[in-house]
């Protein structure tokens, strides 16, 4: 006879990761009026690889101002688009994805609407999201999570997987897909939607700021009691 293996322990880990943070940083908690549409929210995300966020997101409301709708964006030139994203890493490459990103979007619907999203199984939302020109998991996890659809979808960028791979919770070199995979089944049951978001905001500020590409400040760093490469030193 097999005996049920429990629970896994890393979601203990997660929780009380979850509780340390909290502590140090506070509550990080998306208020209503922040979750945009999901279509500005697939936006935000396709134009702000490698940018920080507070530049994607004026780029976005920006060109929304500007062009008066998604569609009129969809339409416009990629040189039209360039003015908006000069604060973009790689303003031509985030020009020529964006458009085709919405130029597929009404290719499919007719529109540059994603309200059909809402109608959809999460997974199933997030895969046709993914068929999208420019668009990956942790875009497409965006939409579903931190925009008005407020799914439960684990958002995990570069700084937050570099952290959950140094406490040795998804594998050192599991991509994005891969590290959602393996952490999402791991996530406390109670955890609501915005339970989730605030777990990313916090894991997210643990990389900035303590848990850099090529610099570890561990004795500062308020995850260190439940983090493997914290406690090795």
């Amino acid at each position: 006879m097999q005996l049920p293996l429990g629970p896994d322990p890393r979601t203990e880990t997660l929780q009380r990761t979850h509780d340390l943070l909290i502590a140090y940083f506070g509550r990080v908690v998306r208020p209503p009026e922040k979750r945009r549409s999901p279509e500005w929210t697939l936006v935000q995300g396709v134009i702000g690889a490698r940018t920080k966020t507070i530049h994607s997101n004026r780029s976005a409301d920006a060109m929304l101002a500007h062009f008066g709708s998604w569609d009129a964006v969809a339409a416009a030139s990629e040189a039209d688009l360039l003015p908006f994203l000069e604060t973009a890493t790689f303003p031509e490459l985030m020009a020529e994805r964006l458009k085709a990103c919405l130029m597929e979007i009404a290719a499919q619907r007719g529109e540059v609407d994603l309200r059909h999203l809402s109608n959809l199984p999460t997974e199933e939302a997030m895969d046709w999201l993914e068929s999208l020109p420019g668009v990956a998991r942790k875009i497409s996890a965006q939409v579903m999570n931190a925009s008005s659809f407020n799914r439960p979808a684990l958002v995990i960028d570069t700084n937050h997987r570099r952290v959950i791979q140094r406490m040795g919770l998804v594998p050192d070199r599991a991509d994005t897909a891969r590290a959602y995979d393996t952490l999402m089944p791991l996530l406390p049951a109670d955890w609501s939607a915005e339970d989730i978001d605030e777990h990313h905001l916090l894991v997210k500020r643990v990389g900035q700021r303590f848990c850099r590409p090529k610099a570890r400040h561990c004795g500062a760093c308020p995850a260190r009691p439940e983090c493997r490469a914290g406690r090795a030193g």
